[in-house]
Parts: C-alpha cells; structure tokens; sequence
C-alpha cells in the first residue's frame, strides 16, 4: 500500500486499485462489474467462471489489510441486467451474510442504470452521485463537482511503460489530477476497475497530474511531469 496527501487528508492506494480514506474509514471501489463474466456467457462468448468470487476475495483481502469499515462502490456495481442470474446473486448474498457488519453504498454508474438496482437483501445503500465525504464527492463519472475534490470510475485507466527489453507494459493505475485548487476543472480523481474481467483504457497524463500504476501487489509513483 501507499500512503499519500490528497486534497489535504490522507489516502492510501492498496494494489488491488481501492482508496482507503483513513479519516473516514472508508474504502472506495470503482467499476466492479459483478455478473459482466456471466453477462457474456448468456451472449455465448466463451470467458472465464468464478470471477465473481474471485472479485470478492479480492474485496476481502483489501478490507482487511485497511481496516475498513464502511465500502463504497464508484459505480458499475452490476454489469447489466444479465447480472442477476441466481448464481452471481447468491455468491453475492453469501458474501454479504459473512460480512454483515460492513456499511456498503452504492453511487450509481451508467451501468447501474441499466442492470438495475442491487437486491436489497444485499444491503446497499443506492443513491445517485454525487456523495460528499469530508474534501471529496464520491462519483461514478470522472467530471468536476464544485467546491470538492471528485474520486471515480468509469474509464478503466491505465499507463504504458517500458519493461525489462524494453517490453511495453500496459498497467492499471490510479490518475490523480490537481488537488491543489488551483485548477478546480482538473480537480479529479480516477481509480482502476476493480473487478477481475474488465478492459483497461490508456491514459495520457498532463503536467501536474500523478500517476500511480499497480504491478502485481504494489503501488508505484511515477515522476509527475513538471508543470510549465
């Protein structure tokens, strides 16, 4: 994990693309996409089983290493209405039973929109972005909110980089723009997709913005480029 200042409070980057917002105790999770694998399948597209569950290992795993207590979803929490095949759902149900005491809210996404609601035996809070925490308002689509710093989803970032033979890399990384206030327009924040069988989308950084990749379990901070 990666301890950083953002927007005047502290925020820790775990590899598996969440923001853990201390102050708050608040994990965010952007674009899990639950069901996309089985959505695909009803479609006849052969793809992987058992993202779901693996997903929510994965969602385990980052709770417990932050201590969070209360999750929310950036949005894109079911991939489409094919998401709620009765075997997406009760895994879904039979990890929610086993971490009963966790708050979780959901910020609609344009997904969201479609697959619908979750089922309220899950409890989730749904409500439509954006949702204010301290600084920050909490969104599914990357564009600035007045007066606050924007975390969210929806455009599955990542950065190319040169590996070993100068291998291109491509890697999915947090995208921080200006948290200083002095350019409010770029006052947004976009997390990687959190769940395990979503694409990636390449971003190109602009002076001042930080960009942090994921490779494997840990979170680096690339040079941020200067600012003219």
């Amino acid at each position: 994990m990666l301890r950083i200042r953002l927007a005047g409070a502290d925020a820790v980057l775990h590899p598996s693309g969440t923001i853990y917002l201390s102050a708050h105790r608040t994990l965010l999770v952007a674009d899990a996409h639950f069901g996309k694998a089985v959505s695909f399948r009803k479609l006849g597209v052969p793809v992987p089983r058992g993202t779901t569950a693996g997903t929510l290992d994965k969602l385990d795993a980052a709770v417990a290493a932050t201590g969070a207590q209360h999750v929310v979803f950036l949005g894109d929490f079911l991939h489409s209405v094919r998401s709620h095949a009765a075997g997406t759902q009760a895994v879904l149900q039979q990890w929610r039973d086993a971490n009963a005491q966790l708050a979780l809210t959901l910020v609609r996404g344009n997904h969201d929109d479609r697959a619908g609601d979750p089922p309220a035996s899950l409890r989730l809070g749904v409500l439509d972005e954006p949702l204010r925490l301290g600084p920050f308002a909490l969104c599914h689509h990357p564009r600035p909110v007045a007066g606050a710093y924007v975390l969210a989803g929806h455009w599955h970032p990542c950065i190319s980089v040169t590996g070993r033979a100068f291998e291109r890399l491509r890697l999915p990384c947090f995208w921080l723009g200006d948290d200083t206030g002095q350019l409010p327009a770029r006052a947004v924040g976009i997390l990687p997709a959190f769940g395990s069988f979503t694409g990636m989308h390449r971003v190109e950084p602009r002076a001042g913005d930080r960009i942090f990749p994921v490779a494997g379990d840990v979170v680096r901070a690339l040079p941020p480029l200067p600012v003219p």
